[in-house]
């Protein structure tokens, strides 16, 4: 990577600005999810035991710009304190008075979380005036928040420039990971791509097939892609308007020498819930009123022994319907194949997206990937092959 590290910041007695993405799920009151405080928590004691004072930028949720008390990160000081096992000191805004006075209190190793940065009307579009009274706070700056960074915001993108920037650990762990699954992977190179639908995913599919060797497809766009080359596919989730742009992707799937990888066997039903009464046909087999919802076992297997000779594996989206028992057979067993030659030292595995780290707890092998994104849209952004605001700014800076 080439954005500067906490390793070469002298952080002691300085005041260390860190945007963090600690935009965690709240029910009455209370954290019910602290995964992404966790992913913080390192930097943050990093910092904190070097002598720095440690002033802590994030959002919660979308206020636009306007005062919401439901918004509030006052709730997250708390869970915070704990993941740190220090104290956490809160302001009740970002900017102004109250703000700086808190700032400039701050003795060497406490840490304190600032207010909700989009209560300010200027986060989001960036206003440079607001990302100097961001600035004015701190004598560097750090950014942790790799979940954060394809927004170029005034405390992700603005702020870099004005002081002088480094990676926080989270981010750096990212950027790292990503690097060595994209940038320059060990091949094979294998990339699974499901989800249910290829009109959210067309850019990261067309930057796919130009890097991987074999793309893995499943879930709903599967079926897309199954339509789109004559074969029926019943009742089931399909973008038929997008028959042609399947057939583009294969073209240059093809003229890349990547391998697409498509279900020959499917399990299919009549209807989609708990329990439902399915089978596992072939693809020729399939009757108007089936619902594709997952892979079948030989589907499964010609996945699995791609994955036992591939050297890196990317995945982004569940292979079937993984919510609703028994359509998650071929997600978990895929998952934990790859799992069981990441723990063998076979595979490096990188995985990201909402409903991907769903499964792959569902799965019960998070911890067994080589690196697991909780990143959504920035994770997606990357695999695209889209310049990231947040990180280009730490590159520049």
């Amino acid at each position: 990577m080439t954005c500067h590290t906490l390793d070469e910041l002298e952080v002691a007695g300085k005041r260390v600005i860190v945007r963090v993405d600690i935009n965690v799920p709240i029910k009455d009151g209370k954290v019910t999810d602290a995964t992404r405080i966790a992913r913080v928590a390192p930097t943050i004691a990093e910092l904190a035991g070097k002598g720095a004072r440690v002033i802590l930028l994030a959002h919660f949720g979308r206020p636009k710009g306007k005062v919401v008390s439901d918004m509030s990160l006052a709730p997250v000081r708390e869970p915070l304190a704990a993941a740190l096992g220090r104290n956490v000191l809160f302001a009740a805004d970002c900017t102004g008075q109250l703000a700086q006075a808190a700032a400039q209190s701050l003795n060497d190793g406490e840490v304190l979380l600032l207010e909700n940065t989009r209560f300010h009307e200027g986060e989001e579009k960036n206003d440079p005036d607001l990302a100097h009274e961001f600035a004015s706070l701190g004598d560097l700056y750090v950014n942790d928040a790799f979940s954060a960074a394809h927004r170029a915001h005034a405390s992700t993108e603005g702020i870099a420039h004005l002081l002088p920037s480094a990676a926080g650990r989270g981010m750096q762990a990212e950027l790292d990971a990503l690097g060595k699954a994209l940038g320059n992977p060990a091949r094979p190179l294998v990339a699974v791509v499901g989800g249910a639908k290829i009109s959210s995913k067309l850019d990261l599919l067309g930057n796919l097939v130009s890097k991987a060797d074999c793309l893995v497809i499943g879930g709903g766009m599967a079926n897309t892609f199954l339509a789109a080359q004559g074969q029926p596919v019943g009742a089931s989730l399909c973008e038929h308007d997008l028959g042609s742009t399947a057939r583009e992707i294969l073209v240059m799937a093809k003229a890349a020498n990547c391998e697409i990888l498509l279900p020959e066997h499917v399990v299919v039903a009549k209807e989609f819930k708990a329990g439902a009464s399915s089978r596992t046909i072939a693809l020729s087999e399939i009757e108007a009123d089936d619902m594709i919802l997952d892979l079948g076992a030989d589907a499964i297997s010609h996945i699995i022994s791609r994955f036992e000779t591939a050297r890196t594996l990317v995945w982004n989206g569940p292979l079937g319907a993984f919510e609703i028992a028994p359509f998650d057979a071929g997600t978990v067993a895929a998952a934990r194949a790859a799992a069981r030659l990441t723990k063998a030292g076979r595979l490096l595995s990188v995985a990201g997206g909402g409903d991907t780290v769903a499964a792959l707890n569902q799965a019960g092998v998070t911890e067994d990937f080589s690196y697991v994104s909780t990143a959504g849209g920035a994770f997606l952004e990357w695999l695209e092959g889209k310049e990231l605001p947040g990180v280009k700014a730490l590159e520049t800076a």
